[in-house]
């Protein structure tokens, strides 16, 4: 699985990637991450991407073509066999809402997720007349730009990867899972207080704790 991300924000990612889980993915080469930054392709001198929108109205808005060709730049790195396993994804807060289901269809059927991540007014929305995307949404809500949706959607998609997370196991929505959990010790105190472990955790009897779970659940 290669993600390729658009984006003017390269570094915005170097942290979380660096990190943990899909870190290690990187590093065992479950997924690749490949970006491409609009500010290459553009013709200005100063590499300036934004322009004032038509119409009027406040912010700045990304030019089409230094878009259009940092993604003609990620199509040109995945083989005629690969495209048709290709998806190309928009980020937009009016998008189709991203879900866990989503995640899973998309490491299932694609080999090439192309992430378009914007900014400020947002991108000229003629770059969906030259290549085929879909609107994704990965909340009711609106944020300063795209590289938050393009690492929450790097991160869902790739733990659905073969090998990410080590075992199948470890996938939550794959198993009875709480949104509560407990580890050691049994009883700890705080303030003079104890705070125990629930009983049926402790009880050896996994379909008890099974049912605990999904009642938990609700």
């Amino acid at each position: 699985m290669t993600f390729h991300i658009i984006t003017l924000f390269e570094d915005a990612f170097s942290s979380y990637l660096g990190e943990s889980i899909i870190k290690r993915a990187i590093e065992d080469k479950k997924i690749r991450i490949k970006f491409y930054n609009p500010r290459d392709f553009s013709d200005d001198k100063w590499r300036r991407v934004d322009q004032k929108p038509y119409g009027g109205g406040p912010g700045m808005v990304i030019q089409a073509l230094p878009v259009v060709k940092a993604i003609a730049k990620a199509t040109s790195k995945i083989s005629a066999r690969d495209k048709k396993f290709t998806k190309i994804i928009f980020l937009s807060p009016s998008g189709k809402q991203f879900t866990n289901e989503y995640a899973k269809i998309s490491a299932k059927k694609y080999k090439n997720i192309i992430i378009i991540s914007g900014r400020y007014e947002g991108i000229d929305a003629r770059i969906k007349k030259i290549f085929k995307m879909e609107d994704v949404s990965v909340g009711p809500f609106v944020l300063t730009g795209g590289e938050l949706p393009a690492m929450i959607l790097i991160d869902c998609i790739a733990r659905q990867v073969k090998g990410v997370l080590g075992s199948a196991q470890s996938l939550e929505e794959s198993r009875i899972a709480s949104p509560d959990v407990y580890t050691r010790p049994e009883v700890f105190t705080f303030k003079n207080k104890k705070y125990c472990v629930p009983k049926i955790l402790l009880s050896g009897n996994h379909a008890k704790i099974d049912e605990w779970r999904k009642g938990r659940k609700k």
